[in-house]
């Protein structure tokens, strides 16, 4: 049976950690902030967990 290939633009998006979970950069955080509080613009800047149901579908992506 053949390899399973990478999905490419998966990869792009999503990551994975050290400990094997898989994280990913937030929407909306890029330009055109200054209509948002500070609060917003701060939490987007934190990486984003997938969730455990989805995990194991992804990990054959990345």
């Amino acid at each position: 049976m053949p390899k399973q290939k990478t999905h490419k633009p998966t990869k792009k998006v999503l990551k994975k950690r050290n400990s094997g979970s898989i994280y990913h950069k937030k929407a909306n955080g890029t330009h055109l902030t200054a209509k948002d509080s500070s609060k917003q613009v701060r939490q987007r800047r934190i990486k984003g967990n997938v969730q455990k149901s989805y995990e194991n579908k992804f990990k054959g992506f990345i």
